[in-house]
């Protein structure tokens, strides 16, 4: 879905001015079509996170949000693993693309050339030690369900990340469809916002603690969405 200034003056809870400043001096991505700009949602999403700005919990909704998991869900399917191995960033992206659990049919060196080829555009360092390595144009691959795997490193590495920080902590996102990528990678976003969550993920918590909390992300993020619902 394409977003108009109004729209991205609702999602990030800032005026309209605001917006149009931040394309001229945050560098806030933006498309123009004829005479009107237009952003994309990824994008936008990206944007938001790296800069630490407070998104509003509409850009969470789905048209049929019970065909699509929470966060915990994801990070169960795609699983936590501690000590991930690799000196650089290829040779972490490396590791973490042999070692997530992804079916047989899924082309792993495809994969790991698709992540690579979206930090040459830019990195998917985030700031406070974490990166969200993804593609930003979601390919279609053959999972059944969609997948967080969060990957705490042996070694921070440079990750050219927006705050310079050195980044020991990989959440990557591998997804069916384009609009459960988007759905996962909104739901991240939220939860990096959060600071039991973050909390969390700095002390590196076992993964029975990371389930919980990502589960109570989960639910807080319903009842605000039921809370509306019922306005």
């Amino acid at each position: 879905m394409e977003l108009i200034v109004r729209d991205v003056s609702a999602l990030l809870k800032v005026s309209e001015k605001t917006v149009y400043r931040w394309i001229s001096q945050r560098k806030l991505p933006a498309h123009r079509i004829n005479e009107q700009y237009r952003f994309n949602r990824t994008e936008l999403l990206e944007w938001a996170t790296a800069n630490r700005i407070p998104v509003s919990t509409d850009i969470l909704k789905e048209e049929h949000p019970e065909s699509l998991p929470g966060l915990a869900d994801a990070l169960w399917t795609g699983g936590i693993f501690y000590r991930v191995e690799g000196s650089n960033k290829t040779a972490v992206l490396t590791e973490v693309v042999r070692i997530i659990s992804l079916p047989d049919a899924v082309d792993r060196k495809f994969l790991l050339e698709v992540l690579l080829a979206r930090e040459s555009l830019g990195s998917t360092g985030v700031g406070d030690g974490v990166a969200i390595p993804h593609v930003r144009n979601p390919i279609v691959l053959h999972v059944q369900h969609p997948m967080v795997a969060l990957c705490f490193l042996e070694h921070p590495i440079d990750f050219q990340a927006i705050d310079g920080r050195p980044v020991d902590t990989l959440f990557t996102i591998v997804s069916p469809t384009v609009r459960a990528h988007l759905h996962l990678l909104a739901r991240l976003s939220f939860a990096l916002q959060q600071p039991d969550f973050k909390a969390a993920i700095t002390k590196k918590s076992l993964r029975e603690e990371l389930f919980k909390t990502a589960s109570e992300i989960d639910l807080r993020i319903e009842n605000a969405q039921s809370k509306r619902r019922g306005n």
